[in-house]
């Protein structure tokens, strides 16, 4: 279409070309593109597969029969375009729909918590750091940090996607742009530009764009970053939910199964799971899409089979693991508030307001005591002539632990009336 407009191609043969174009984008040529993923010379191989496919489709609308003597796959179809400039443009733009895809799995997984937020607020748990018992919070807290995460890590992907749509067509082998017509490049970004809907634009300097493909490691480096902030995210869950019996059972996860293949009731967090595991896949195709564009040498940068087979299973893993983990295990998430009340009101990281109050020694003292004799903080505060029972029973309140405001008023109120 560009070249049709600058007059440097037969306007029939551009209808005909884009006419074959669209019919491929329809599926109709599926089964004519055999090319393995792997394959050397900067995707040449596939470029010219494309040029071909559309140059005979194009040359049978015009002459009802495949063939070369109306429309030539080099000097017709691949018209002012060369692989090096053509196969990172049409990668750029083929990343858009997919960090919209995980956009939105982000933003309904976001949703998801915050309302789980909302429902856990006045859920009272021990905290847990280095895996021991730490100050209370409560269940919607934790959600509440899991919901920020997610669109936290939806706005980073917001700020690469303009980036998707600087390319180097224009460019032709190297970046200046030999082969191509006057006019061309102006109008190729006007005509993409009203197709996509987008502000489709060269980049700022084509040189950079032909030998560097810093932005395909940046796309890369988010997508890693999601799969393994999903995957301490799921073994958080994986870690509440564990018991029923023996382990903290702070939550319940839908189950996905009816039990092991031997253990009845055994419900494993098999969602939670498939989580983790994609991260390590995630993971592993990062590394090698860095260390692809590393290799990248002089003016282009040819190991784009690891991008395009990384990149785009990174993509396409992230985005369906972000509806399964919504769908089938967030959503269906309950509270078992009965357990988080007996943890927090036998945890002995309550002797932190001993520690607060009365200094550490005395909050240490608390804390052996309760251990000890097997007593509850409140118990032991009262045993060791700290507080009356009234006292204890107001100060050593895991809820007024969670509002750091309300109990520093508390401290500095009992404190006054000693």
């Amino acid at each position: 279409m560009a070249n049709a407009d600058i007059g440097a191609l037969d306007a029939n043969v551009a209808q005909a070309v884009a006419q074959a174009a669209d019919r491929a984008l329809e599926g109709a040529f599926d089964t004519e593109f055999p090319l393995d993923i792997w394959q050397g010379g900067g995707y040449t191989i596939l470029n010219m597969n494309v040029n071909e496919v559309l140059g005979n489709a194009a040359n049978e609308i015009l002459t009802g029969r495949k063939g070369q003597e109306r429309v030539h796959p080099n000097t017709h179809v691949n018209m002012g375009q060369s692989t090096n400039d053509t196969i990172p443009s049409a990668t750029h733009l083929a990343i858009a729909p997919e960090l919209d895809r995980i956009v939105d799995g982000l933003d309904a997984l976001a949703a998801v918590f915050a309302a789980k937020a909302e429902e856990f607020k006045n859920i009272v748990k021990v905290g847990r750091t280095c895996w021991q018992d730490a100050l209370p919070l409560t269940l919607g807290q934790e959600f509440s940090g899991y919901a920020a995460l997610m669109r936290r890590l939806a706005g980073k992907c917001r700020a690469l996607r303009p980036g998707c749509f600087e390319l180097v067509m224009g460019g032709s082998a190297v970046g200046t742009g030999l082969g191509t017509s006057p006019g061309y490049m102006d109008a190729f970004y006007r005509h993409i530009s009203e197709m996509l809907g987008e502000d489709v634009r060269p980049a700022e300097n084509l040189f950079d764009g032909f030998q560097n493909a810093d932005f395909l490691v940046s796309v890369s480096g988010v997508v890693r970053e999601i799969a393994t902030s999903l995957s301490k995210v799921a073994k958080d869950l994986r870690l509440m939910s564990s018991g029923p019996r023996s382990g903290f059972m702070e939550i319940q996860l839908p189950a996905c199964a009816p039990g092991s293949s031997i253990m009845p009731g055994k419900i494993n967090p098999t969602v939670p799971e498939m989580v983790v595991q994609i991260a390590h896949q995630v993971v592993g195709n990062d590394v090698a899409v860095t260390l692809a564009y590393e290799e990248g040498e002089l003016d282009l940068n040819v190991w784009d089979a690891t991008f395009y087979k990384c990149l785009f299973e990174n993509l396409g893993l992230v985005a369906e693991e972000l509806v399964i983990f919504r769908r089938d295990c967030a959503e269906g998430i309950t509270a078992n508030r009965g357990r988080c009340a007996h943890e927090i009101e036998t945890s002995i990281a309550l002797s932190t307001v001993v520690a607060a109050t009365f200094g550490y020694p005395a909050g240490v003292e608390v804390a052996h005591y309760a251990e000890e004799h097997g007593v509850t903080v409140k118990e032991a505060v009262h045993a060791l002539g700290l507080m009356t029972p009234e006292e204890a029973e107001h100060m050593i309140d895991p809820a007024l632990m969670t509002n750091p405001a309300r109990m520093a008023e508390a401290i500095r109120a009992f404190r006054n009336a000693r």
